[in-house]
């Protein structure tokens, strides 16, 4: 008992207090103060607490430490079970061993037998280097059970120090990235490689931190302040998930009522079709509570996406922004709202589908990077997903962009519109434009030209300017009220909670990627 007892003190001591204070010097959590603040209090057990590496190359023969570099376990969150890894930077950097990753697998199989999520607390230097190509092997190896647990449980990855080469494809292979402010940064190649290579000088922070990922590369999802904040965060995030693909997501105890009317929504919409609103007062004003926890908040802001509820119901929201390019679609909205349905649809999360959307962005930069790849993705995501989907048209649905969010044509299931709703081809200007060609060129006085220009732009704001073209085809279920939206939406989310609907048996699909 004693030897026991003392073995364990010294595993729960890592690297020694020299590297724990070091760690916390950084402005760092300990993988095991990360762990405890995760988790439930008293729920975490253990796994492999005495392995240690068998490497006898370049001196580490001599240099062994309990754990070698990774906590393990499952433990509960909110009573939820849940399987965690969490890497030790105090132990050799953190770097993945043979037997490092062994643990690492071993609580991966776990998490898929249980059918529980999987969070995995990245703070590693990456491969380590005196092990040679069996760390390299035990990459492989957890990408391998990456891959087959995505689409079958919730895979999320924080972020909580460096995380380079090789080490970065688990977490893009997960569900969801969360990093942290000034202490985590992920990169294929580090500064000092970039700058022996292309000669440009470039900081870890500005090459690969939480900001650049937030705002440009778009491979992380969330960014907190700090790492209690970010734990905070992945909190939330489950508690919209469901345990696995196989079950539904948990019902939230609700007391806003379900028939609020909300009626701001009536006047929200300006007056000018070109005045742009923030979609997001809409999402708040017709959330539970009025809480959002919007995904990718930085990256391609000209579409929104995130969870909320409604009258309990975990649900994905996906919502064109006006603030930000007219809420026109572009490469990165494409691909960012496509993930986002993709996973949704996964695990059984209805989607609700805020539309105004102008268009596709025109323009050489978005033909050049591949518009009709990413716009067909968002496409093929929607037209694929199985989940009840509940479409709402703000304003604007032109062109190809009318087609791609969630319309009936993509099975749809619910579609409504606000009176505000224009349904067309395209805008009232560039429609004249076509339409009207050799009338317009026939004008030798501008005066002239612009009332005729204006007489029929109001004649075609008349005939599509509104839902009841598309209504009359039976395109648009119904035109509601906006203050009754909310009201809406949950009634119909309430009818689809026992939809079926299947895809033709096949291997899988072939996504435009």
């Amino acid at each position: 008992m004693k030897r026991l007892l003392a073995e364990r003190e010294k595993a729960r001591l890592g690297g020694g207090e020299k590297r724990i204070a070091a760690q916390h010097h950084k402005g760092k959590l300990t993988a095991r103060e990360r762990i405890d603040l995760l988790l439930d209090e008293g729920s975490f057990e253990e796994y492999d607490m005495f392995v240690t590496h068998r490497t006898t190359d370049f001196g580490l023969g001599n240099e062994h430490y309990l754990t070698d570099g990774v906590i393990t376990g499952h433990g509960t969150i909110s009573g939820r079970p849940v399987y965690v890894f969490s890497q030790d930077f105090t132990i050799f950097g953190g770097s993945l061993s043979e037997t490092n990753a062994k643990k690492i697998c071993k609580v991966m199989d776990r998490a898929m037998k249980a059918g529980a999520p999987l969070i995995g607390i990245n703070d590693s230097g990456g491969a380590r280097i005196q092990e040679g190509v069996r760390s390299l092997a035990g990459y492989a190896s957890i990408f391998q059970r990456n891959i087959m647990a995505s689409g079958v449980i919730p895979q999320i990855s924080a972020i909580f120090g460096p995380c380079a080469g090789g080490a970065v494809y688990s977490p893009a292979l997960t569900d969801f990235v969360v990093m942290a402010e000034k202490t985590s940064y992920m990169f294929v190649t580090g500064p000092k490689v970039v700058k022996t290579v292309t000669g440009e000088s470039i900081s870890e922070e500005d090459l690969g931190g939480a900001s650049v990922h937030a705002t440009k590369s778009g491979v992380t999802h969330f960014v907190g302040a700090d790492e209690e904040e970010s734990i905070l965060l992945i909190k939330k995030l489950l508690s919209y998930l469901p345990q696995n693909n196989l079950e539904d997501p948990p019902l939230a105890f609700c007391d806003d009522p379900p028939d609020r009317l909300i009626d701001e929504l009536n006047t929200i919409i300006p007056e000018k079709p070109s005045t742009p609103y923030d979609v997001k007062d809409v999402i708040h004003a017709i959330a539970d509570n009025a809480e959002f926890l919007e995904v990718h908040r930085q990256y391609a802001r000209n579409i929104v996406t995130g969870f909320v509820t409604f009258n309990g119901i975990s649900t994905g929201i996906v919502a064109n922004q006006p603030n930000y390019l007219a809420g026109c679609l572009d490469n990165d909205a494409s691909r960012k709202g496509a993930r986002f349905v993709r996973f949704c649809d996964a695990f059984n999360i209805p989607i609700v589908t805020l539309v105004d959307v102008p268009g596709f962005l025109p323009g050489s930069a978005q033909e050049f990077n591949g518009i009709i790849t990413n716009g067909a993705k968002l496409l093929f995501a929607y037209g694929e997903a199985t989940v009840p989907k509940v479409t709402v048209i703000l304003r604007k649905a032109y062109g190809g962009a009318y087609c791609v969010m969630s319309s009936r044509h993509l099975r749809g299931d619910i579609n409504y519109a606000w009176p505000t709703a224009e349904i067309a081809v395209m805008g009232p200007s560039g429609a004249i434009e076509v339409l009207y060609n050799r009338d317009l060129k026939s004008f030798s006085d501008e005066q002239e030209k612009a009332a005729f220009t204006a007489a029929k732009e109001s004649e075609y704001r008349d005939k599509f300017a509104n839902p009841y073209e598309a209504a009359k085809y039976g395109y648009i279920d119904d035109i509601i009220e906006p203050r009754n939206t909310r009201f809406r939406i949950i009634r119909a989310l309430q009818m689809l909670a026992t939809k079926k609907d299947t895809n033709p048996l096949k291997k899988h699909s072939t996504l435009p990627l």
